[in-house]
């Protein structure tokens, strides 16, 4: 299947390549928590059936993409943020089998699975869905969920040579007709078989959020969507860097997805307050433990760091949605306009929130021609 090929087979039957201007998707529910790092009271509750009436929500919305965030352990403080999870494989079957239009991705660190095991729940999870499951792939960061699996962390350019040649013995498993035996740096693997092929050609949609030049060139050449999460609008051009890269040197086309905090309020004084209360709960010891397992050094944390810990705080120093549903638009408007292909979104209570979004806002991005 040639590019021109696979675009159009993928406009007709994928949905986040459907004709939608923007695509829509929910982030980051099967995780306490989320993406905001606050002991604020909210009415989310990590159960299934939460996270399932979540999902279905958004599905009957018309969105795109459920998209969980993979996770083993929490990151201590008052909140242990992300303490409770939900594995994302038997999560995205679960969804996948509760829903009917939405895409259920899951979100797997390739040091954490073997790729013929990565391969065959990744198949089976196209057929409950019927040709909608994703695959996020995560070189991993996190040294204590590593230290769980009695593993280490390898140096960061290496953990993408391993991805790579993870990622090649999947899609060759989700391919190839017959028997075959792999031979790599790291992997050394005989009669190698994978029956049934996921029913997507050439195989479920992949997913990468590297911003590394080891990333991007492992985006550019081997996944379809670069995840991004900018800090501000104007780091998109930075991140669709990748999009260029990809059809320059490799023939390929990569779609920038981003994620954001959505906070929607019926005024724009209630929006910022009801922001300023995610900040004023903020869980600064789970903030600050993550931001150095990230490698964000906090030199004094009363002097600089205060003021980037409330950006992660917010969303992992991602850029937040806030204000009145049609400022909510301009914002989303404003992104599409700089070339994204897609925006997942996290709320502090998923239920109301998204509900909210329903009545508010989709009816505006009809209107501004974004979604139909």
């Amino acid at each position: 299947m040639n590019r021109e090929e696979l675009r159009e087979y993928r406009r007709q039957n994928i949905p986040i390549f459907n004709d939608q201007k923007l695509k829509l998707g929910v982030f980051a529910m099967n995780c306490s928590g989320g993406s905001v790092i606050t002991t604020l009271p909210t009415e989310h509750q990590m159960s299934w059936q939460q996270n399932r009436n979540i999902i279905q929500l958004a599905d009957r919305m018309g969105l795109e993409v459920a998209l969980p965030i993979g996770r083993w352990k929490g990151q201590g403080g008052q909140s242990n943020h992300n303490g409770t999870n939900f594995d994302v494989y038997t999560w995205a079957a679960g969804m996948a089998e509760a829903t009917d239009r939405i895409m259920c991705f899951a979100t797997s660190h390739v040091g954490l699975t073997h790729p013929v095991v990565a391969a065959k729940q990744a198949a089976t999870i196209d057929h409950i869905s019927n040709g909608r499951f994703g695959l996020n792939v995560v070189m991993g960061w996190f040294r204590s969920e590593m230290a769980m699996f009695g593993t280490g962390l390898r140096e960061h350019d290496d953990r993408y040579r391993y991805g790579e040649e993870w990622l090649e013995v999947v899609k060759r498993l989700w391919t190839d007709p017959g028997e075959f035996d792999f031979k790599g740096q790291y992997f050394d693997l005989a009669g190698l078989e994978s029956s049934p092929k996921p029913l997507q050609r050439p195989g479920p949609v992949l997913v990468n959020a590297g911003t590394s030049p080891a990333g991007i060139e492992f985006t550019a050449r081997n996944v379809d969507i670069s995840f991004g999460s900018p800090s501000r609008p104007d780091d998109i051009e930075r991140l669709l860097s990748v999009k260029a890269r990809a059809d320059k040197e490799y023939d390929r086309d990569v779609a920038l997805m981003c994620s954001a905090l959505v906070v929607c309020r019926d005024t724009e004084a209630e929006a910022q307050a009801a922001f300023q209360s995610i900040l004023d709960h903020g869980d600064w010891e789970a903030a600050r433990s993550m931001m150095a397992t990230l490698g964000i050094e906090s030199g004094s944390f009363k002097q600089g760091f205060e003021e980037r810990a409330r950006r992660f705080v917010a969303g992992y120093g991602t850029h937040p949605l806030i204000g009145t549903p049609e400022q909510i638009v301009d914002q989303m408007n404003d992104y599409a306009g700089r070339g994204v292909h897609g925006l997942v979104m996290y709320f502090v209570d998923y239920a109301s929130e998204l509900t909210y979004f329903r009545d508010k806002v989709m009816p505006l991005l009809k209107q501004s021609g974004l979604r139909h």
